[in-house]
């Protein structure tokens, strides 16, 4: 903290302070809120200090009283004197507390009180971005279930290949999405804090502490992490290992590579040549300065954008946790201000913007009727070249029918001109000697070939349905 610093717009501000992210995220990642959970560190410590006889019952009550009463200003002063941001805190509360000064942090290295804090945070921010993982989880269950049979033409190298569902490419993003939901609870459930461990994690300062006092440094521990609600890893350097941020980031990152999928399918399916979906766009909304009638995806786009610093973030954590030398070295210490937030709130940016997207998803069904028209027939001639063989044809000698039929009718395509593919194919006499004009025109209807498509991407709507 810079004491002497006025936050304005006349100064540098991350976006992630006001454009991107929520307000509640904001504020776990806050300076307000670290410092609030610090205090509820030394509150803890000298609780269980109070239980092995190392300090006063009056000297936790002033703690108490006094827990509450921040003065960021002032720890911002102190810390511009002294460069110590975990000092400029405990002098601040020392300063309020006239009982309890003396005993603050006693035993404690930084670590002791900033990583558990931070463990918390994780733990919270995780809360947050799994109860809106779980809000878009929902829209595309809503949205599988009401378009779960209807067909739609299927791309494999962005070329029409053959016909899946609207419901069925739904629950491909929602198949991804539950994986990562998945994941981002085990990680919840087993972020785990520093503890009380001293300066190299080997609680010297408390063994010494709490000699004769008939308390162990393993059992102060243990009354502090219960009051903290949280795990502590059993052994550590000065630092809870740097992995845990590592895990925690590559899995936002797992998840911001599905919505990113996601959004990137959307702008896709958005364009012109495709024109079956488009994210909402608002009455007054404008596309462009220079163009007026443009509409272009800007949430898509913004996914896009996020996501990719998600992943670049991912790097970051790696390297803390690659090179945490020793006992400890400092080295991390100025960029996980930056990589913890940043990454929160950008894949909390992610979740509010595919939310916003879904809620408001328009499917456009002339768009999707017309390129089953277009394309569909082509896709149809595996279920045609099935049916012949099935009755008895040279399943070679069909392949290279149908295969110069469609190359002529693609040509025409290509030309702008309808498809004239059904009527080449109904026309033909060698396809004629098995399968009558109406059931090759039957067979060559597309929408009829999905497979189980549509029980699939039910059955992953009541998958979503099921999380608790």
């Amino acid at each position: 903290m810079a004491g002497e610093t006025t936050l304005t717009h006349e100064t540098f501000l991350s976006p992630f302070s006001w454009r991107y992210g929520s307000d509640e995220m904001r504020a776990i990642w806050s300076e307000e809120h670290k410092h609030r959970l610090w205090r509820r560190v030394w509150v803890a410590l000298a609780t269980a200090q109070l239980q092995a006889g190392l300090v006063g019952p009056e000297q936790v009550a002033d703690l108490v009283a006094h827990q509450d009463q921040l003065d960021l200003a002032r720890i911002a002063q102190i810390e511009a004197e002294i460069h110590h941001d975990v000092m400029a805190g405990v002098h601040a509360y020392a300063e309020q507390c006239p009982l309890a000064g003396p005993i603050i942090h006693l035993g404690a290295t930084s670590a002791d009180i900033q990583d558990n804090a931070d463990a918390l945070r994780l733990r919270d921010g995780l809360d947050v971005l799994l109860k809106k993982l779980r809000v878009v989880l929902g829209d595309l269950a809503d949205l599988i279930d009401g378009r779960a049979a209807q067909p739609c033409m299927g791309f494999t190298h962005l070329q029409p290949a053959e016909p899946t569902t609207v419901g069925y490419r739904l629950s491909i993003y929602a198949t991804e999405l539950l994986e990562d939901y998945h994941l981002l609870d085990r990680l919840r459930d087993d972020i785990r804090g520093k503890g009380i461990k001293g300066a190299v994690g080997t609680g010297a300062s408390y063994v010494q502490l709490l000699s004769g006092t008939g308390m162990t440094a393993a059992e102060l521990e243990d009354l502090v992490m219960a009051e903290l609600d949280m795990e502590p890893f059993p052994v550590v350097t000065q630092i809870y290992p740097r992995k845990q941020d590592y895990q925690v980031l590559a899995a936002l990152a797992g998840m911001a590579a599905s919505l990113y999928r996601f959004a990137f399918d959307l702008r896709l399916l958005q364009s012109p040549p495709f024109g079956e979906w488009s994210e909402p766009f608002g009455a007054k909304q404008v596309g462009s300065s220079a163009m007026p009638f443009k509409r272009n995806p800007i949430n898509a786009e913004n996914m896009g954008s996020m996501a990719r610093y998600v992943a670049a973030m991912v790097r970051v954590a790696w390297d803390n946790a690659a090179h945490t030398l020793l006992e400890r070295t400092l080295d991390d210490s100025a960029n996980r201000r930056v990589i913890l937030p940043g990454t929160f709130l950008a894949t909390d940016e992610l979740l509010r913007r595919a939310h916003r997207i879904l809620q408001g998803l328009q499917i456009h069904d002339e768009a999707i009727a017309r390129n089953m028209a277009t394309y569909g027939t082509f896709a149809a001639t595996e279920r045609l070249l099935m049916e012949l063989v099935r009755l008895g044809a040279d399943r070679q000698a069909m392949h290279e029918v149908i295969r110069q039929h469609s190359m002529a009718a693609w040509q025409a395509v290509q030309a702008g001109d309808p498809n004239p593919l059904a009527d080449r194919l109904t026309t033909d006499p060698q396809i004629l000697g098995y399968l009558s004009n109406g059931s090759i025109r039957e067979l060559l209807d597309a929408g009829q070939h999905i497979g189980d498509a549509p029980l699939r991407a039910r059955k992953v709507a009541d998958m979503v349905r099921r999380l608790d």
